[in-house]
Order: structure tokens, then C-alpha cells, then sequence
């Protein structure tokens, strides 16, 4: 299960997002669930606890570079676990749209719930 926030690039809609979401379910042979937060509803949400958290440890510090910022991070600790902080330095590209005949193989995985399509998607690994 994914606890998404149901921004603009994360969003159930977004083709670009469903595609990306279906090759991983396929290539790790995982089912995956997304659940979405309504807006608004960020006290819910364990990531936005997080960064509440991750502000308070930080004290105003200041991060003037890459390295500052690593190694600070490095150090916080949330209900006792330290957290894994990597540089990803990828550009990923942006604009990409599929093609309508991708989109239409991804959807074959993608399985809106009856009740909330747009809050609770589960992608499944195979047909």
C-alpha cells in the first residue's frame, strides 16, 4: 500500500503516472495499492508528520549546501529510526505523455474501487 497525497503528479488521472505505476507493478510482481488523501486532510497523512518533525529537529538550522542538508537529515530521528537519505540526482523528464495504445495496455492493470475511484486504486501485477 502507497499513502499518496493526491497532488497534481500523483494524481489517479494522470496517464503518465498510472503507465510508470503499472511497469513497476509488473516488473516487481507486486500488487499495489494506492490510497489517496483527500485535500486538506494532511494531519493524516504520515509523511506530512514527518516533515512537521523534520522542522522541529532542524531549529531554523541553516542549509547552505547539499552536504549540509544530507548530513543533517542523516541525523534526525523519527519514533526512534533514523531515516535512509540518498541524493537521487536523475533529471526526469517532463511533457511525457503515452500514446493512447499505452495507456489502454496500463488500464488493463489499473482497478479504480467501486466506492472511491478516485482514493483507492489497486494495480495488480498481471491480468
Amino acid at each position: 500500500m502507497i499513502e499518496l497525497d493526491g497532488g497534481s503528479s500523483t494524481r489517479s488521472n494522470r496517464t503518465q503516472f498510472i503507465k510508470r505505476m503499472v511497469e513497476f507493478s509488473r516488473h516487481s510482481n507486486l500488487k499495489i495499492r494506492l490510497i489517496y488523501y483527500p485535500p486538506d486532510h494532511s494531519k493524516y497523512n504520515t509523511i506530512e508528520r514527518c516533515w512537521a518533525i523534520l522542522e522541529k529537529y532542524g531549529h531554523g538550522a541553516i542549509l547552505d549546501s547539499i552536504e549540509t542538508a544530507i548530513a543533517w537529515s542523516k541525523n534526525m530521528t523519527w519514533k526512534g529510526v533514523k531515516p535512509i537519505v540518498k541524493l537521487v540526482e536523475k533529471t526526469y523528464e517532463k511533457g511525457i505523455i503515452p500514446s493512447q495504445e499505452e495507456l489502454e495496455l496500463s488500464k488493463e492493470y489499473w482497478y479504480p474501487s467501486p466506492e472511491l475511484s478516485s482514493w483507492d486504486v489497486t494495480i495488480m501485477p498481471s491480468v
